[in-house]
């Protein structure tokens, strides 16, 4: 056995070093950049929360009434996922990038450290997001937390952390620049189906998961592009780390959607109608 786990962990610490010397200058100084242990104490915290503490906590307890918190909570979410998506565009996907191939470039140039900071925003944007959880338990709707809700909430925290370390600009920032569009549109959603319970549907509910499975299809192909450009001098890990996750989270999606919307479900509504 220590054959075996000894060139692997050989290999493993060649793989992360190599990694790490992504390291990008232009945020280096921002906290929780330099080291992942308080990314990874904050996911901790979350799913012990999500998976132990917070249904232990709700188990005998009435749920929580938090409209008025989750009608602010989804208008703050709107506003900034907005900002954010103006930031992007103004910085580099609203013409500057190039849609195929945008090299890092760590140089400290004015608009460059721009959008370090908007990579930034969105680490922090994805921590808050966790909050969506903390709701869900709150108000007991456990059966909302699935495998796939918290898995998708506890990577995008590391995605964005990563973002942050080693990309924070350029071509990689594509996946962030999508998610934050989709996103305004979900929580605006959100927000007026609050305002308005006459407008909750299941038909909405299906475009909102449709636009989601689209967003990973999106993120994955734009990687899958800079592949046919072997001169394109992207961050290679990064590109078939986001293929994989993109790839595993369609299928998520397209799971949870034919479980949700497809033929089964409805043979099943027709029944009980």
């Amino acid at each position: 056995m220590s054959r075996l786990l000894g060139p692997l962990a050989d290999v493993l610490g060649r793989w992360g070093a190599g990694f790490w010397s992504y390291a990008d200058p232009r945020t280096e100084h921002l906290p929780m950049s330099r080291s992942p242990l308080p990314v990874l104490a904050i996911v901790g915290a979350y799913l012990y929360f999500s998976l132990s503490y917070g249904p232990r906590f709700m188990k005998n307890r009435q749920p929580f009434k938090l409209e008025r918190v989750m009608l602010v909570y989804n208008a703050v979410q709107v506003v900034w996922c907005a900002y954010l998506v103006e930031e992007c565009l103004r910085v580099g996907w609203g013409g500057t990038y190039n849609w195929i191939c945008e090299p890092v470039n760590t140089a400290k140039t004015p608009r460059s450290l721009q959008a370090a900071q908007v990579c930034y925003q969105f680490l922090l944007l994805k921590i808050v997001d966790l909050l969506d959880t903390v709701f869900m338990i709150l108000r007991k709707n456990a059966r909302q937390v699935s495998f796939l809700h918290v898995y998708h909430h506890s990577l995008m925290v590391f995605v964005g952390w990563l973002c942050v370390k080693v990309a924070p600009g350029e071509h990689h920032t594509f996946l962030g620049f999508v998610n934050l569009i989709v996103h305004t549109i979900m929580y605006s959603y959100y927000f007026y189906s609050l305002l308005n319970p006459d407008a909750k549907s299941a038909q909405w509910k299906r475009y909102i998961t449709l636009i989601q499975f689209v967003q990973f299809f999106l993120i994955g192909a734009h990687e899958i592009i800079s592949l046919f450009h072997p001169d394109c001098d992207v961050i290679r890990p990064f590109t078939f780390g986001i293929i994989v996750q993109s790839a595993f989270m369609t299928a998520l999606f397209k799971d949870f959607y034919h479980k949700a919307y497809g033929q089964g479900r409805n043979k099943k509504e027709k029944l009980n109608s």
